[in-house]
């Protein structure tokens, strides 16, 4: 074992790898056929730590661990009087990597509505400005 390659990095390694194949639906038989075909390995425990991370990188690579920032997104896109600020919002969401859920919360601490999907364009401004103010605060807007 090397001086990067801890127990505890080991178990964390382990763990996401578990994580991954329950996530990602794969049956014991298929699990096993991945770890002999990328890793040459029968078993998770005979793994080191650079065929732990090149199956690691397997999963990601099949979608594993990706986050959907379009999750939650309000059913009011389209609406003409909302669309642009609601792309902005978008936009800005993307930008720090945040869910949609970000945005709904803030409607609801300065609009008092419970969602996006209920805000007026004059409080999706001000929903907008909270996220500039966030970016800027950041280091994301000039």
């Amino acid at each position: 074992m090397t001086n990067n390659d801890s127990p505890e990095q080991r178990r964390k390694d382990l763990a996401m790898i578990h994580l991954a194949k329950k996530d990602l639906g794969l049956d014991d038989d298929m699990y096993r056929d991945i770890l002999k075909q990328c890793c040459g390995v029968e078993s998770s425990a005979d793994l080191d730590q650079p065929n732990r991370r090149k199956l690691l990188a397997f999963f990601r690579g099949r979608g594993w661990g990706r986050k959907d920032y379009r999750q939650g997104r309000p059913k009011n896109m389209n609406v003409p009087d909302r669309s642009r600020m609601l792309r902005k919002i978008e936009a800005l969401l993307a930008d720090a990597k945040r869910p949609w859920g970000y945005a709904d919360a803030l409607a609801k601490r300065i609009c008092k509505v419970d969602s996006l999907t209920f805000c007026e364009p004059a409080q999706l401004g001000k929903v907008i400005s909270a996220l500039m103010y966030d970016a800027k605060r950041n280091g994301r807007v000039a």
